[in-house]
């Protein structure tokens, strides 16, 4: 059985499920009206699908911030800074922030 599989990712994008789907309930959605930040961000880097990809983007439970107007963001390359996502945010500039920072 093996023990290691490889990614081609360079990083991963992780994205609060929870704060996701109060969003889109709200009719804030992210490129749509009932569109995940996650499916967006996807769709906005054209990152690829699954392992393949060149980033990862993953939704994850919550993770404990819960912010009225926004979704919670997370970076694995600065774990330390968090960011909150409002449903209004540019999401162009933001894929392209996270897509190429660091690389």
């Amino acid at each position: 059985m093996k023990q290691d599989i490889r990614a081609n990712w360079s990083h991963a994008i992780l994205v609060c499920r929870k704060c996701s789907r109060k969003q889109a309930k709200r009719g804030h959605g992210f490129g749509g009206k009932k569109t995940s930040l996650a499916k967006a961000l996807k769709k906005e880097t054209g990152a690829g699908k699954g392992r393949k990809a060149r980033l990862g983007i993953v939704e994850v439970p919550c993770l404990g911030i819960c912010p009225k107007q926004g979704v919670v963001l997370v970076d694995t390359r600065t774990p330390g800074q968090w960011r909150i996502v409002s449903p209004d945010a540019d999401l162009s500039e933001l894929a392209r922030e996270l897509a190429e920072m660091g690389d």
